[in-house]
């Protein structure tokens, strides 16, 4: 069984790990440390930590400002308050002035399980998708998580990276593995379809590979761990080459990766696009795996969908 690990957790491990290269990288939470895990950059290195309490609009500013004077500040909060609550601030403080502000929006999704609706942020690629020159960054495993962090700190402009609650599959242990922000990864190569999938979908797609191939479709698995932007060179070979694409992810079926992939393909290759997600309503609070199975996000029915793109092409 494959080890899991949750990846806000990789989160807090990959800025521990890059504080003991550079100096200049600083973290700031708004009173939710324990939960995002930026604990442990403030255990180690309790200078370049700052708590800016329930105040997450504040955070972002402090962020922006200290972007200025050359540090490269990580602002953390749930994805709900960070996309929400403090999306004016990301906006005008961060996007509109391009500056180098990284932020870490950890209890994306449904997966944030009994916090219910009102935590469970499922449009927050939707908003961050919007600001001009923002990047979206959305890991698939703690491999992929920790990878993601260093980039984001070593490129320069906002980001935006996304974590969960839950611990998921380590899927990316490969000795050839490689982390490039744009740039999409082919799980698995396959003819009859293509399933993109995004966070943590990407483990869920795979074992869709195995229920499609029971039943003779060969399905091709791709990896979007970023979003934006959108590797749509390798989403529009593998449209021309299968024909049809199912998109996954752990969000609303508006505004995030479906959304960037139909766009994509609409433009340049139209093939049926089905989409796999949260069917534009809110979440519930629930178990994660009861809340997995009612909301579909599960690889019976990425299957489903595939099975149903197939017929779409013919």
């Amino acid at each position: 069984m494959a080890v899991k690990i949750a990846t806000r957790e990789s989160y807090g491990d990959a800025l521990v790990e890059l504080g003991a290269k550079y100096d200049n990288l600083v973290v700031l939470d708004a009173d939710l440390a324990e939960a995002t895990k930026t604990v442990k950059f403030k255990k180690a290195y309790p200078d370049r930590f700052f708590d800016c309490g329930i105040a997450e609009g504040n955070m972002v500013t402090v962020a922006a400002g200290l972007s200025t004077a050359g540090m490269v500040p990580f602002c953390s909060s749930f994805a709900m308050f960070t996309a929400g609550r403090a999306f004016e601030q990301i906006r005008n403080a961060i996007g509109y002035p391009h500056l180098n502000v990284k932020i870490g929006a950890t209890h994306a999704g449904i997966t944030v399980g009994e916090d219910g609706a009102t935590h469970q942020c499922l449009e927050d690629i939707g908003t961050m998708r919007t600001i001009p020159g923002m990047t979206i960054i959305n890991p698939s495993d703690d491999v992929e998580a920790k990878a993601a962090v260093k980039a984001a700190f070593e490129m320069e402009g906002p980001c935006y990276l996304r974590f969960g609650r839950l611990a998921v599959p380590v899927i990316n242990d490969n000795e050839d593995y490689k982390f490039e922000i744009g740039k999409g990864i082919t799980m698995a190569d396959g003819k009859d379809v293509t399933i993109v999938a995004t966070g943590i979908m990407v483990a869920m797609a795979l074992e869709a590979k195995e229920l499609l191939k029971n039943e003779g479709i060969d399905a091709r698995v791709i990896n979007i761990h970023t979003i934006k932007p959108l590797d749509k060179e390798l989403i529009l070979k593998a449209a021309a080459e299968t024909g049809a694409i199912v998109t996954a992810e752990e969000h609303n079926v508006i505004g995030g990766l479906g959304s960037a992939v139909a766009e994509a393909v609409a433009e340049a290759n139209p093939v049926p696009v089905l989409r796999v997600g949260v069917e534009d309503t809110f979440g519930c609070s629930g178990k994660v795996p009861a809340l997995l199975e009612k909301f579909g996000l599960t690889p019976a029915n990425i299957a489903a969908k595939a099975k149903a793109a197939v017929v779409l092409k013919k």
